[in-house]
């Protein structure tokens, strides 16, 4: 009997830091037992252009499964549809309001409220700069619902030497919290 695959949906939002979505996808995609579902939001599709040298398509044969985000019939829209769990990477802070006062009015925003009605694991990758009240108190709200935040903050103690280091430990950390392992991404060894 083959194993059943782990079900991944990622929401690409158009917060800045779309590399940090391509990198996630590109190394769940060389896991042979991951299914990925992937959503771009509008502004990520203009984000993917303004910041990186990949093109939509690139970023759609990588993803086992591409949805459309005005697509509310989509199947990742009912909780019905089996999941594992759920990454918001980038995570803007107007989808993360959305999701936090339950606005299901988009694809990642109602993908999002299934993940936490069915109480499946969702990841946000928050990206912004400075924060407010408004955005700390919705950050705030999810994480006591169980969210877990994993922002962009680089680690130094791994002596990064590229952008693609400090990439790399990120995605490390969202991985980790899937469950994922990865030998990409230096980790704390001790003094």
């Amino acid at each position: 009997m083959s194993e059943q695959k782990k079900k991944i949906v990622i929401g690409v939002t158009g917060a800045s830091g779309t590399i940090y979505a391509i990198d996630l996808i590109k190394k769940l995609q060389k896991i042979p037992n991951i299914e990925t579902h992937g959503i771009l939001s509008a502004w990520a599709k203009k984000n993917l252009q303004l910041e990186t040298d990949y093109s939509l398509k690139d970023i759609n044969d990588m993803l086992d499964y591409t949805y459309n985000d005005s697509d509310l019939g989509a199947a990742i829209a009912s909780g019905s549809f089996l999941t594992d769990a759920m990454v918001i990477v980038p995570a803007s802070m107007k989808t993360i309001a959305s999701i936090s006062v339950g606005i299901g009015d988009n694809l990642i925003s109602r993908a999002a409220d299934v993940t936490l009605k069915e109480q499946r694991k969702l990841i946000m990758v928050p990206r912004e700069t400075p924060l407010n009240t408004i955005h700390l108190e919705n950050m705030t709200k999810l994480s006591r619902m169980g969210v877990q935040m994993i922002p962009p903050i680089p680690a130094f103690y791994n002596h990064p030497q590229t952008i693609q280091d400090l990439v790399d430990h990120q995605t490390m950390k969202i991985m980790d919290s899937l469950g994922i392992h990865t030998d990409d991404g230096s980790r704390w060894e001790g003094i």
